[in-house]
């Protein structure tokens, strides 16, 4: 099984006035291709700051990030932005859609970046958002979109580039329960369709879906367990 991350003896510390705070103090981490993974720990432990770090939306003070077979730790605000738009899919709790565009085109807004022709990008965007069930719904403005189906769009978006992982943090924590668990079980089907899914989330429900596990405490790896995997 091929890694798609590779972190070691990665460190991140924040200056606060004269002191130093030590978020992240020594993290080693593998993730293979196809993995599924929940990332959890306390407020403070340092879970937001190592998904801020594995999306490339920050850098670390000291270690390494092979992202994908590319060294990500020493790379410049424009090369972050590119491996960012080309390996990885945010989708966020706030979903963070553009209000004033339709799903077809928030859903093809990386392609621009990517540098795709406006064909190509709305035929790849009709066929992401048929794919998590919002066939019906191209032409809708996120207000005029349930919690639900917002970030169906926001899952779209994240999948429209055929990224490397999917970083999704607190995915349902804007939503009601019926509805986390329609989008939970859009990123089991994700899964199982070959893609490495990383969950950011406080919730036990929703790491269950994970097969993997790992717990920070204190800016450190408490514990990372692996499930035996029953069908579900």
């Amino acid at each position: 099984m091929s890694k798609v991350i590779e972190i070691k003896q990665i460190t991140r510390d924040f200056p606060l006035g004269n002191e130093v705070v030590k978020v992240l103090k020594g993290i080693d981490l593998n993730i293979d291709r196809g993995e599924y993974v929940a990332i959890m720990g306390p407020s403070g432990s340092g879970k937001s700051t190592l998904m801020n770090l594995l999306g490339c939306l920050d850098t670390s003070t000291s270690g390494s990030y092979i992202l994908n077979g590319k060294d990500v730790s020493q790379m410049s605000d424009d090369e972050l932005a590119e491996i960012r738009n080309k390996e990885i899919g945010f989708v966020f709790q706030t979903f963070n859609l553009l209000p004033r565009t339709t799903a077809l085109e928030n859903v093809a807004l990386p392609m621009i970046y990517a540098g795709h022709s406006k064909s190509d990008r709305n035929e790849r965007a009709r066929e992401v958002l048929t794919n998590v069930g919002l066939g019906d719904r191209m032409d809708h403005k996120p207000n005029q979109l349930s919690g639900g189906q917002r970030q169906r769009v926001a899952v779209g978006r994240a999948l429209v580039n055929k990224p490397s992982i999917i970083l999704a943090d607190e995915p349902t924590g804007n939503l009601d329960s019926k509805t986390s668990v329609e989008i939970m079980k859009l990123f089991d089907d994700i899964h199982a369709a070959g893609n490495t899914v990383i969950l950011v989330t406080h919730e036990e429900d929703i790491a269950d879906h994970a097969h993997r596990i790992i717990r920070l405490r204190d800016g450190l790896i408490e514990s990372d367990e692996r499930k035996e995997m029953v069908s579900r």
